[in-house]
C-alpha cells in the first residue's frame, strides 16, 4: 500500500515501547494488541526504535530485530517510521536494516556525540539516509542550539522532510520554519501537552508515548487541534495531564517507567525499563497513576 508520508506526519506519530520478556530480553510480539488497537483508533504513524521505545538502551541487533517484527505487525496498515541513531556505522546500519524491513521512512536521532558541529551533523543525516538507500527523513532535534540557520541547512538535505521539534521553545521553532525550506512538515516532539503551543506557530501533528495506553485520546487531541478549536483541545490534554506529570519526573527519567507502569496496570504487561531509566514508580508516582488508569477506566482492549 503507497502512503502520504508528508500528511501523515501531520497526525500522531505514535511512540512505541520496547517490550521485553521476564528474561529481559525483547518480546517485541507483546505488541500487536498495542499497534492493533493504536491503528484502530485513528493513530496514524507507528514509530519504532524511538526514545519511549528505550533505543539507547537497545544493542544495535535488537534494534534491528525490533524494526523487522513491528514492520510484520503494521503490515502496511500505516507508514511505518522507523528510528535510527547513536555513531554513524551503527546508525548506517540500521537504517539498512530498517529499509530492508519495510519500514517508510527513517527518524534520525540527532547526535548524542559531545563534539557535534552544524556540518558534520549534515554529513551524518546525508550518509545515514543513503545507507538506507534513500528513505525520506524526518529529524528528531531535542537541542536547537545550532540555529535557525544551522537546522535549514539540515533540512535541505535530499529526502529530509520533516522536522520532529522536541525543545521547549516556539519561537525557535518559529524562526526555524521561516528559514527552511517551505515543504517541511515540523512536528510538535514533545507530546500532547506542548502540542497547542507548538501549533499556535506552525507545527502539525506530535509525538505521542500516550498511544500506547490510551491512543482514543491522542486522536481527539489531534482532531480538536486539527479543527483549531484549542479549547477542546487544553480541555482532552487536562485528563491526561498526570500522566504525563509522570513521565517528566526525576529530570525525565521517569518517561517509559510511567508509559510500561501503565501498560502493566491495565493489563498489557510489556515488563521493565533498562537502567539508566528509573524503575519501578515511586509509592506516590504508582498512586496518581493508578488514580489516572481509574478516573478515566482504561482498558487493554480497544473500546
Amino acid at each position: 500500500m503507497t502512503h502520504d508520508l508528508s500528511k501523515a506526519l501531520t497526525g500522531i506519530s505514535g511512540i512505541l515501547v520496547t517490550p521485553y520478556d521476564a528474561g529481559g530480553e525483547i518480546a517485541p510480539r507483546k505488541l500487536a494488541p498495542i499497534i492493533d488497537r493504536a491503528l484502530a483508533a485513528g493513530v496514524h504513524i507507528p514509530v519504532v526504535n524511538g526514545n519511549t521505545g528505550e533505543y539507547y538502551a537497545l544493542t544495535n541487533d535488537e534494534a534491528c530485530t525490533m524494526v523487522r517484527e513491528v514492520a510484520q505487525l503494521v503490515d502496511g496498515r500505516a507508514p511505518l517510521l522507523a528510528g535510527v541513531g547513536r555513531g554513524i556505522r551503527d546508525a548506517c546500519a540500521l537504517a539498512k536494516a530498517s529499509a530492508k524491513a519495510g519500514a517508510d521512512a527513517l527518524m534520525i536521532h540527532q547526535p548524542p556525540d559531545p563534539f557535534v558541529s552544524p556540518r558534520g551533523t549534515v554529513d551524518y543525516v546525508r550518509a545515514v539516509r543513503d545507507a538506507s538507500g534513500g528513505l525520506p527523513v524526518m529529524l528528531y532535534l531535542r537541542n536547537d542550539a545550532m540555529g535557525p540557520e544551522g537546522i535549514a541547512r539540515l533540512c535541505e538535505v535530499e529526502g529530509v522532510k520533516g522536522v520532529k521539534w522536541a525543545t521547549p521553545n516556539p519561537l525557535n521553532l518559529a524562526r526555524a520554519i521561516e528559514a527552511a525550506p517551505n515543504d517541511i512538515v515540523w512536528v510538535g516532539g514533545l507530546a500532547e501537552v506542548w502540542a497547542p503551543p507548538l501549533y499556535a506557530v506552525g507545527a502539525r501533528g506530535f509525538t505521542s508515548g500516550l498511544i500506547n495506553v490510551w491512543p482514543e485520546r491522542s486522536v481527539a487531541i489531534h482532531a480538536a487541534l486539527d479543527a483549531g478549536d484549542y479549547v477542546e483541545a487544553n480541555r482532552l490534554i487536562a485528563g491526561m495531564r498526570a500522566f504525563e506529570d509522570i513521565r517528566a519526573e526525576e529530570h525525565n527519567g521517569t518517561n517509559v517507567t510511567g508509559v510500561k507502569a501503565a501498560l502493566m496496570a491495565i493489563g498489557q504487561d510489556c515488563g521493565p525499563t533498562r537502567p539508566p531509566s528509573a524503575w519501578p514508580l515511586t509509592e506516590q508516582q504508582q498512586a496518581v497513576l493508578d488514580q489516572f488508569v481509574k478516573d478515566n477506566q482504561l482498558k487493554g482492549e480497544a473500546a
